[in-house]
């Protein structure tokens, strides 16, 4: 499994890193086939405090899955977009046992 984390305008801490690797490792758990995670942090040029974005992808046999979301930190971008690829990795399971 490769996790590959790429920052866009800025350089991220050690500690940011090392949170996104443990949250998306996560997802492991859910699907043994993950050929890697891709990562995408960037800041968005708004006048809200909501301008962190991050854009997670899953690459998996098949089609790709794909989350992005906005928030006040990078650690709860990253929080709620692994969330939304849980719930794509539940609906697909169960598209899969029909």
């Amino acid at each position: 499994m490769n996790i590959n984390i790429q920052t866009l305008d800025f350089t991220a801490k050690d500690d940011l890193n090392e949170f996104i690797k443990e949250k998306v490792a996560r997802l492991g758990r859910y699907l043994d086939n993950i050929i890697s995670y891709e990562i995408t942090l960037r800041i968005d040029k708004s006048a809200t405090n909501d301008n962190k974005i991050s854009d997670i992808r899953l690459v998996i046999p098949g089609n790709d899955l794909l989350a992005s979301s906005r928030a006040e930190t990078f650690e709860k971008a990253t929080a709620q977009a692994v969330d939304a690829l849980e719930k794509q990795i539940e609906k697909r399971k169960s598209k899969d046992s029909y």
